[in-house]
């Protein structure tokens, strides 16, 4: 490698990952619940082993979820329908102890502290349902405002799913993982050194068919020649043999991938994961928030990459802390840039809820393959990019 250029390595793993088939099954008992009712607060968690799956958690619903069907059809959509991989829809078990939401936790979420204290502004209603620090991160490397690293990663994982159901490689299964090392000149990505990609198969695939396979019709078709070169290299199932995999061969828990939802490493993450938490978890919606504040600020040329974190109490709407960092890729000083951020976006857990209409039974889409650099969600808008410029403007005269 030359030494004047760093590594940084990403990945991102299928939907047969048993840590992503947890996920899919909270948010799609999610979005059930939503469908019904918008105003559904669910909480809920998801384990996985061989025969079994775990569904636990805190629901205050009007809305009736049949919890065994939903995860047996979900299981089945991921793929898992036969027992010879290990695991399968029909006949695994389905445990289930759901409460009610903590009343202690319900009545800072229904009436803030603003409130309670005699805020008129409707937006200081809806209280944040936990403390914590959310981040949200953009930079300009790629056309999804995403790292290079992370998005090549879930470009390889979509693929495998893919060519598995297609049936261009019919011996795949559902488990798999992409790693993705690239070499950075500075902030710019040069090309990828290393591809790690390991894949569930049947057991009467040679590895040096799977390894011809996996480059020739994943790997390269996928990452094209851009960033490709004679200096990368490839790990394709470095043990030689994965057969058993998904819930078969490790436990799933929901939560666990939570770098692999968000930017890859890149940027921090402050602990609180996604998946099967409705939008008054301000460790889901306010994430996804600050990633639309750095997007729009990204894409406006306020900075070339840019870090926020967010910071809330338990039962207050407005927030505690707002910061930003741009590695210095940005003209502008932090404190011209906050006051940009504090004038056009609210923060408060009403706000983000309403400005990106988050109470829509959208989160099944959001688990796999990363939670953000989808253009089609609400929080991928650069729709405030042009006001920001002329902001960015006045700064500059």
């Amino acid at each position: 490698m030359d030494n004047k250029l760093r590594l940084f390595s990403s990945e991102s793993v299928t939907e047969g990952h048993p840590d992503k088939v947890c996920d899919l099954i909270a948010d799609t008992i999610l979005d059930k619940a939503l469908e019904q009712d918008p105003f559904s607060r669910i909480a809920c968690e998801v384990c996985c082993t061989t025969g079994l799956v775990m569904v636990l958690g805190e629901f205050t619903t009007e809305g009736y979820i049949d919890i065994p069907a939903v995860v047996r059809q979900t299981v089945a959509d991921i793929g898992y329908t036969n027992a010879e991989f290990g695991f399968d829809s029909k006949t695994c078990a389905v445990v289930t102890s759901i409460n009610e939401q903590s009343a202690d936790i319900s009545v800072g979420v229904t009436e803030a502290l603003e409130k309670r204290r005699a805020s008129n502004d409707p937006a200081d209603a809806v209280g944040a349902g936990d403390q914590g620090m959310m981040f949200g991160y953009a930079t300009n490397e790629t056309e999804e405002f995403m790292p290079l690293p992370i998005t090549l990663a879930h470009k390889l994982t979509k693929a495998l799913g893919e060519a598995r159901k297609s049936g261009l490689l019919p011996y795949l299964r559902p488990d798999g993982k992409a790693q993705v090392t690239v070499a950075y000149d500075g902030n710019k990505p040069v090309y990828v050194d290393t591809v790690v990609l390991s894949t569930q198969h049947s057991p009467d695939i040679e590895h040096a068919d799977l390894e011809d396979d996996i480059i020739e019709k994943i790997i390269k078709p996928t990452l094209g020649g851009k960033y490709l070169n004679d200096k990368t290299k490839y790990y394709i199932n470095p043990t030689g043999r994965f057969v058993i995999g998904g819930p078969a061969g490790d436990s799933g828990v929901t939560g666990r991938k939570i770098i692999v939802d968000t930017y890859g490493g890149m940027c921090p993450h402050g602990g609180g994961a996604f998946s099967g938490k409705d939008p008054t978890k301000v460790d889901r919606s306010a994430c996804y928030y600050a990633r639309y504040v750095c997007k729009n600020m990204v894409a406006a040329g306020a900075a070339e990459r840019m870090e926020l974190q967010v910071a809330y109490a338990i039962g207050k709407a407005r927030p505690v802390s707002i910061s930003i960092n741009t590695f210095g890729t940005s003209p502008y000083s932090d404190d011209e840039l906050l006051d940009i951020i504090n004038d056009m976006f609210d923060f408060r857990p009403l706000s983000i809820i309403e400005n990106l209409d988050l109470r829509k039974p959208i989160y099944r889409f959001t688990t796999i393959g990363g939670h953000f650099g989808k253009s089609d969600m609400t929080w991928e808008r650069t729709d405030k990019a042009d006001k920001i410029r002329a902001r960015l403007k006045e700064l500059s005269k």
